[in-house]
């Protein structure tokens, strides 16, 4: 199906189904306990046992692998290095190769992989292996490579590395009022609950892994080029995912390790990864500097708008594209935006939830905050002031729906803003200062093509197959919804199938296109299957209405389960778009707000309520929506507060990399969260007229924390996290 923009009114708009709270469909078997994630399931009393052995060292070339003691120990049926893997390459999206040797890309790049009779015997053997490097030296230091750094190459992600509009050193320099500042953002861990896992079993020329991967197209695509075969011949089935965060986007060393692993031993292969092999053998969000220049009038409308950014990777990664954010966010007529990509023999820097909008905008929104403090304006007036309703660089182009200035004075209101105090520092209760930030929220809404398969039983009850995947944000029931919705059928009656590579296809949960993508594709599969049924019924297709489970028209009505009464109906289509991101511009907008207390004898910070209005289109589900997004609060709490990879430029490798030493939000971290949804809907979209949401909710969180601390403070951080002895010399003293 191709869709014809803008959507009018389609059998979604009934609202019966769609748009309404509904828990998971899923929610009983994780409850439960019964949901089966990639190492839990049961293939058979042959399967054995994979353990990977990381490289010892950041760069450099394995001179020997020493694997006889390993090979003489109990269960262990083979140690696969790359002298016995057979060659093996790399997909498009990532770069790192899964098997180091003899060279070393990075530290914890997989030397060998140990395969055993049991987990026991796999870690044992592991440690009986010699490995003798040479070691070379290595680039580990963003900060020592940012003066050398070249602008970035052209990229397929994040736009030009180099927009210039106008005149930007002449309009700054003749601005009113300024703000030029740097900021950094660390290396980031996606830390996410479930590690990377694979069960691989060949049989024959054919692979099924069970995996937790987020995007299952790309997995079958990048393996098959990693190991050497069609990608026809690998099916991935990944039906939960205990979270991913863009970490789990497509085929990492678990999922290529086991597959080579198992075809060496014949035998299916369990591999998981430990903890501290997660953050330094696969990928992170990677640190950034940043400078913004800000240029303004009095009144202030911005004049020039300038975002530098430097971020370092692997040789032919890419950059983190921090600037993305200030290309759309506000007007001025003069910009300047480049990012800088230096070499660093770390570990891949990739995707991690909002990759671009969520380090951006926590240097972008700190200084938009300096900048109303110089002008003397109240920072949601600010914003407001520079709203745009056209795309800054391409003023021909649209925002489809842009109520950013909707979702800033909602939240105001909502939060009591107005409850502020503009001089920082100057509320306390007790020990206690307290201080009140916000942040405006941007997040690209992209809709990709894809298809699903639908079917209708005897017995009425709707089947949707599609290779969706669901990360924890819901995909199971927004499906399931827009299905019940299509066939007029309650959702118990609606059974949704995800997460295997042999199901139509789709984008998958990645780049907040998850949702509006694969409901789009539903909807398709659902209108075809509806055309089925009214012919199979004799009714005319134009005017037939599906609902309570029947099929009405103006020739009367029919039980739907009278149209299959001969079998099974089964319809299968895909939506596709055209140039519809050319003619629009598509993004979400929405606006955090946080209040802080910071304890002035310790300058320990305690976020203590927040708030987050959003504008993401149609809601298809206010109970799974509301989760995303409390989600991404709760994220941008860790980002604000206390994420950090710390590096150990001697050595190259991130040092705290376990759930001990690299800190993330707890129970007790978290106060009330508070969402609310702009009513909404963009019918440039697809005919449901909703976007993504779960990356708009961490988009301008730990900015408008950062900037709450300040105006409880008085003391601005620029590098985050804002942890206490960044401030703490500053706070003001006890009256």
């Amino acid at each position: 199906m191709k869709f014809d923009t803008p959507a009018g009114e389609t059998p979604i708009d009934r609202l019966t189904v769609v748009g309404r709270a509904h828990p998971r469909v899923e929610g009983k078997l994780k409850t439960t306990g019964t949901a089966r994630y990639a190492a839990e399931h049961d293939v058979g009393p042959d399967l054995t046992y994979g353990w990977i052995l990381g490289a010892a060292i950041a760069k450099g070339r394995v001179d020997r692998i020493d694997a006889t003691r390993a090979l003489a120990a109990p269960g262990v049926r083979a140690v696969v290095t790359h002298e016995n893997a057979g060659p093996t390459g790399t997909g498009e999206f990532y770069v790192q190769r899964v098997l180091a040797g003899p060279l070393v890309d990075h530290y914890h790049q997989a030397v060998a992989v140990v395969v055993a009779d049991t987990f026991e015997q796999a870690r044992a053997a592991a440690a009986l292996i010699r490995v003798d490097y040479a070691r070379a030296p290595g680039r580990f230091d963003l900060a020592a490579q940012k003066p050398s750094a070249p602008l970035a190459p052209k990229e397929a992600f994040g736009g030009p590395p180099e927009t210039i509009v106008g005149n930007f050193d002449k309009a700054f320099a003749d601005a009113a009022v300024k703000v030029d500042q740097n900021y950094t953002v660390p290396d980031q861990a996606h830390a996410m609950m479930e590690p990377h896992a694979t069960i691989a079993r060949w049989d024959g020329e054919r692979l099924t892994c069970w995996t937790s991967i987020q995007q299952l197209a790309w997995g079958t695509r990048d393996l098959g080029r990693i190991i050497g075969i069609p990608k026809e011949n690998i099916r991935l089935l990944s039906p939960f995912i205990g979270g991913g965060f863009g970490g789990k986007g497509t085929t990492q060393s678990d999922l290529a390790l086991a597959a080579l692993a198992a075809r060496v031993v014949g035998r299916p292969v369990k591999l998981v990864l430990q903890r501290p092999l997660m953050f330094n053998n696969t990928i992170h969000r990677p640190k950034t500097f940043q400078r913004v220049r800000l240029g303004a009038g009095k009144d202030g409308r911005l004049v020039a708008i300038g975002h530098d950014s430097w971020s370092g990777n692997l040789a032919g990664g890419r950059t983190e594209a921090a600037t993305i954010p200030t290309r759309l966010l506000y007007h001025g007529e003069n910009r300047l935006l480049r990012r800088y990509l230096a070499t660093l023999d770390l570990a891949e820097g990739n995707a991690m939830r909002a990759p671009g909008e969520a380090p951006g905008m926590m240097a972008l929104e700190i200084a938009m905050d300096e900048l109303a403090e110089k002008l003397g304006i109240d920072p949601v007036a600010l914003r407001i002031a520079n709203d745009t309703q056209v795309d800054p660089e391409k003023p021909g182009r649209r925002f489809s729906t842009r109520p950013f200035i909707a979702c800033l004075r909602t939240g105001a209101d909502r939060f009591g803003w107005n409850a502020r105090q503009s001089k920082p520092g100057s509320r306390s209760e007790g020990r206690w200062l307290i201080g009140m930030g916000m942040a405006s929220a941007i997040r690209g809404a992209p809709i990709s093509k894809a298809g699903a398969r639908v079917r209708l039983e005897p017995d009425g009850r709707i089947v949707v197959e599609t290779d969706m995947t669901d990360i924890g944000q819901g995909s199971y029931t927004i499906v399931a919804q827009t299905a019940a919705e299509m066939m007029g059928v309650p959702l118990d009656r609606v059974t949704a199938k995800l997460g295997d590579s042999t199901f139509p296809e789709t984008p998958g949960s990645g780049g907040q296109q998850g949702a509006a993508s694969v409901t789009a594709g539903v909807y398709a599969a659902c209108a075809k299957l509806r055309d089925l049924v009214a012919q199979k019924l004799g009714f005319n297709t134009a005017d037939v209405v599906f609902a309570d489970g029947q099929v009405r028209s103006a020739g009367g009505s029919v039980r739907l389960t009278d149209a299959a009464q001969d079998g099974a109906i089964v319809a299968e289509d895909v939506m596709d778009y055209g140039d519809l991101q050319e003619r629009f511009a598509q993004q979400t907008f929405g606006a955090h707000f946080a209040e802080v207390a910071v304890d002035r004898y310790t300058g320990a910070v305690r976020v203590r309520r927040m708030l987050a209005v959003v504008a993401a289109g149609r809601i298809i589900n206010p109970t799974t929506a509301r989760s995303q997004v409390i989600g991404g609060m709760t994220m941008g709490i860790g980002a604000a507060l206390m994420e950090e990879m710390a590096v150990d430029t001697r050595f190259g490798l991130f040092v705290n990399h376990d759930l001990a030493g690299y800190e993330v939000p707890v129970h007790a971290d978290v106060p009330h969260l508070d969402v609310a949804f702009i009513d909404e809907v963009d019918p440039t979209m697809s005919p449901l007229k909703a976007k993504g949401v779960g990356e708009l909710g961490l988009s301008g969180v730990a900015p408008a924390i950062a900037n709450a601390v300040y105006n409880a403070t008085g003391v601005r951080v620029r590098e985050y996290p804002v942890t206490l002895e960044k401030h703490i010399d500053g706070l003001p003293d006890l009256v």
